[in-house]
């Protein structure tokens, strides 16, 4: 359904009982964060969360689309497969061949259909500018700090509107403006965006290009800013094919060649300019759960603020997941399996990507196999499918694997792999957040096919079966700088270890593995995954978690006969000859934490809720962004 405006959906979310008003004030200066984060990771996403107190003129609505409950509301079905299954009932028709005059007059509904989806720009204001602040001020917004380390703060929901210069194609994505000045941000496109291209084409122009920020209306605008569209396919066409309703858009005020949502609360008008000097941007507290590490970035200067009567400001947080983001990245892998499948690699069936590995690291595909080395044929074909291509984990299974419930999914994996040939690296582009990386935006990748092998793929290589471990006492005692061990997975059938251990010379993982694999009791054992001192291996959401932020694959791993190591532990020039800072994780400082525990029962949260920073706070090195 169409949500008329932002108010329309709170008031939605509220008769649901999926939404909790707060009316004592809480500052937007950290403490929002706090108290977001306890209820982000409360069971199922916890609830909406509207502050009516924030000490501006306006409420501020965070945790909206967290859970799977909300982000189904604001895409207005119950179940996101749904939406999947309309978009292959319609590739189906469209592909279907049209064989005399009735079969394409039976295809006219479906166009009609397309049509009615289409964004329309209308003449005349919009709600958007029922209110047109005299001298524009970000500073009158309610503006998040979100965490201790970040530069200052940060819009987090922007839905940044851009053209291209040559042929007028709208792009419509979502990227953090950290607000400098009143009138100023930065604006944190990376180099693989489709608004950085309009930016390199306006600087070949020596043009300033101008740029429309809009903040609000019907959730669907802020999914489709998110969603990862092919280049020049309107993100407002797939809003309106979510919405079933054709998004109506009205020219800004002062940068009229932009075009943004008429009933949106907020929009910030403005220009880059590409001839001017770039602005140091960040810290950023980022999804990853690590703080991304300040770079230049272009300015973004505003030109008018406009906003409607009685406007909301959306905001939103990011760090150790899970946050609000996993649910919208649910909702992305739901939505945009069929597609995929259908014009891409039409063997998939379903996919998976797990909370801890942030949506890029770890993704789990099954497929229909047919023949040898058909998951290799899968794996290059999603490393070459847009943002596919940041993918660092890649697992493969075929369609008896059950890839939700991941115990089941392990034992399926290591039943059907050998560690030394049944594992594939390469490297390529990455995510400029991804800190792992030897060098910014390039690093390894690796696919474990977990398939059941042909004969041809079949090596003599697999380990019979999982014995008993009990060498833990031993290991611990011969090896000092291993601090914690879990076994727990081989009584499971699945032969993996987590070792978390503190690093203190170099080559020291691969020595370690080697006298490690050596030892009769680790005979059955297939991989071993180290991660850093600090971790509670026994905590295997976390462990997995760090273990994936911290490793690039082809750099990482280390072979031992039939056997594999990887380093999930944070690299160093010292040990590593690692040249880039690396991130601290992301947590809440003391101070917020003790007001917000102060505060707690005068916000109507209900049973009090501990703060999810007191888990990672052992984890810290140091107190700034980066690891000292």
């Amino acid at each position: 359904m169409a949500f008329k405006n932002m108010h329309h959906f709170i008031e939605a979310l509220e008769n649901a009982g999926e939404l909790v008003r707060i009316k004592y004030y809480v500052n937007p200066k950290l403490e929002i964060s706090e108290v977001t984060d306890r209820m982000s990771k409360s069971p199922g996403g916890g609830k909406a969360l509207l502050f009516e107190n924030t000490g501006y003129d306006f409420p501020l609505l965070i945790n909206a689309l967290g859970s799977n409950k909300r982000m189904g509301m604001a895409l207005g079905v119950n179940d996101l497969n749904d939406i999947a299954r309309e978009i292959e009932q319609l590739f189906r028709i469209l592909t279907k061949p049209k064989e005399n005059l009735l079969d394409k007059i039976s295809l006219l509904p479906k166009l009609n259909q397309f049509a009615s989806w289409m964004p329309r720009v209308v003449n005349g204001r919009g709600d958007c500018q029922q209110v047109v602040m005299d001298y524009p001020d970000l500073y009158k917004l309610p503006v998040m700090q979100c965490w201790p380390q970040d530069g200052g703060p940060f819009i987090t929901l922007p839905v940044i509107h851009t053209k291209d210069p040559n042929t007028g194609i709208r792009n419509v994505g979502m990227y953090r403006m950290q607000v400098f000045t009143k009138n100023m941000t930065g604006m944190h496109w990376h180099r693989h965006k489709v608004s950085a291209r309009h930016f390199n084409e306006y600087k070949k122009l020596k043009k300033r290009m101008p740029v429309a920020v809009s903040l609000g209306g019907d959730p669907v605008y802020t999914y489709a800013a998110t969603a990862p569209l092919p280049d020049n396919v309107d993100e407002y066409m797939l809003a309106g094919f979510l919405r079933k309703k054709k998004v109506e858009l009205v020219r800004c005020l002062t940068q009229p060649e932009i075009e943004v949502p008429a009933d949106t609360d907020f929009v910030v008008e403005g220009y880059v300019d590409p001839e001017e000097e770039m602005i140091w941007e960040g810290p950023f507290g980022d999804h990853t759960g690590y703080y991304s590490l300040p770079d230049w970035y272009p300015r973004f200067h505003v030109t008018c603020i406009t906003h409607r009567k009685n406007a909301i400001y959306p905001s939103t947080i990011v760090g150790i997941p899970p946050q609000e983001d996993a649910w919208i990245g649910k909702a992305t892998e739901r939505i945009f399996l069929t597609p995929i499948k259908m014009t891409l690699v039409p063997e998939i069936i379903d996919m998976e990507m797990p909370v801890e590995g942030v949506f890029h690291n770890l993704v789990i595909t099954k497929i229909k196999k047919e023949y040898p080395g058909h998951a290799l044929k899968v794996m290059n074909a999603m490393w070459g499918a847009g943002q596919m291509m940041f993918n660092k984990i890649l697992v493969i299974v075929d369609e008896e694997a059950d890839i939700r419930n991941y115990e089941k999914l392990a034992q399926f994996v290591f039943e059907n792999i050998n560690p030394a040939t049944d594992i594939y690296f390469s490297q390529g582009p990455m995510d400029v957040l991804d800190h792992s990386c030897s060098k910014l935006g390039f690093g390894g990748k690796m696919c474990i096919d977990g398939t059941k092998k042909f004969d041809e793929e079949k090596s003599n290589g697999y380990p019979g079966k999982i014995m008993p471990f009990i060498a833990t006492e031993a290991i611990e005692k011969a090896f000092p700088e291993i601090k914690g061990i879990n076994t727990s997975l081989l009584s499971k059938g699945i032969s993996c270890l987590f070792i978390s251990f503190k690093k203190n010379k170099k080559h020291q993982v691969e020595e370690l593995s080697k006298k490690l694999f050596d030892m009769p009791a680790m005979e059955s054992v297939k991989m071993i995954l180290f991660v850093e001192h600090t971790v509670d291996v026994q905590d295997l959401a976390s462990t997995l978690w760090r273990f994936c932020n911290n490793l690039d694959p082809k750099r990482d791993h280390f072979i031992t006969g039939d056997h594999i190591a990887f380093d999930g532990t944070r690299k160093t020039k010292e040990y590593d000859d690692f040249q880039r800072d690396w991130p601290n994780i992301i947590v809440s400082d003391k101070n917020t934490i003790e007001v917000i525990d102060g505060k707690w029962d005068k916000l109507g949260l209900g049973d009090f809720i501990p703060s999810p920073s007191l888990k990672h706070v052992d984890q810290l090195y140091g107190d700034g962004a980066v690891v000292s």
